[in-house]
């Protein structure tokens, strides 16, 4: 805790260092999508298990706040992409660090030039659904569903810290470990690297397609097709909206479950292992340290479990067939 207010206080004292300011802009970005990424996993996969609560989510995700955050969102994703293109950069040219104040600041216009006619498109979605439907906080709401999100979140955290203390009774699982460098972190940083700039691409068509060709309003809306699907939304529900965008194939492959789960394991890996690189900066207690890795390993993986199996479970059953009988007629 004195780690994390000592950063605080020389990031807001070093006035005018602009590394330093990006430095902390990334991972406040990072954590802010990291946040929003676990909320959209766990609630995307209503849409296969619980399609009523699912109908909730969204209509809470439509609420003037939540329309707020969904803009905090986009600026956290674009810089952070941005920010994170430019280490790549200088991770694999160090004698361009000299130019790291103007990349920069290129990553701040970089981030105003896209986030303009994006806000402007995303705030007219707005204004036409709350024109048409009105202006209604659901402040309660919003703090029923979002309250629920954060027990679960303090709940995971110690319940780690607990089988941290557990573990602690071993003889010898608190001796100091080598100051080396492993393999592991070796590799993980290169996967940050590497997971960093294919997730761009992804993360900018997904934003592209669900907020801002489409917003959020649109996926309650009767008869609007959703981006890359070839049927509307007839019904108007949200489940509905999910099931025909991964429903829809392209040359027998279902391109949209390919593509959401490829940005759920890249984005799930590559932002829990950030949060881990916090974690690891601020929290030096070692029962509590080694607690929050667990949580943060076990979240992980089960955020990719909960939505794996949304997206397979998701298949109709008449191309489940269709599979099973081509599998035979190759035997």
């Amino acid at each position: 805790m004195a780690t994390l207010v000592l950063t605080v206080a020389e990031t807001l004292r070093y006035r005018g260092k602009l590394g330093q300011w990006s430095w902390a802009l990334h991972r406040i970005a990072g954590l802010g999508t990291l946040l929003f990424l676990f909320l959209h996993v766990i609630e995307t996969s209503w849409a296969v298990f619980y399609p009523d609560l699912y109908k909730e989510a969204i209509t809470v995700y439509q609420s003037p706040l939540f329309t707020v955050g969904e803009f905090a969102l986009v600026a956290c994703v674009i810089y952070h992409a941005l920010n994170g293109f430019r280490i790549v950069i200088f991770d694999w040219k160090p004698q361009w660090w000299k130019y790291q104040a103007e990349a920069a600041r290129a990553v701040i216009i970089g981030t105003l030039v896209l986030m303009l006619p994006t806000f402007y498109l995303m705030f007219a979605h707005a204004l036409e659904h709350y024109r048409t439907s009105g202006f209604d906080l659901r402040l309660q709401e919003l703090i029923d569903t979002q309250g629920r999100f954060a027990l679960g979140i303090v709940g995971i955290a110690l319940a780690g810290i607990v089988v941290s203390a557990i573990y602690s009774l071993v003889p010898g699982s608190d001796a100091p470990k080598r100051g080396k460098v492993s393999r592991y972190d070796r590799f993980m940083w290169l996967f940050m690297l590497v997971s960093g700039v294919i997730i761009i691409p992804l993360v900018f068509g997904h934003l592209a397609m669900i907020h801002v060709i489409q917003g959020v309003f649109d996926i309650t809306t009767k008869d609007v097709v959703p981006v890359g699907a070839l049927a509307p939304n007839v019904s108007g529900t949200a489940p509905e909206f999910v099931a025909l965008r991964w429903n829809t194939m392209f040359a027998g492959v279902f391109i949209w479950r390919i593509y959401d789960v490829s940005l759920l394991v890249l984005a799930v890996i590559h932002g829990f292992h950030g949060l881990r690189y916090v974690v690891n900066d601020y929290v030096h207690i070692l029962i509590i340290n080694r607690g929050l890795n667990i949580a943060i390993l076990a979240t992980a993986v089960g955020l990719i479990i909960v939505g794996g199996i949304a997206l397979i479970s998701g298949v109709p059953q008449s191309t489940v067939q269709m599979l099973q009988q081509a599998a035979l007629a190759v035997h």
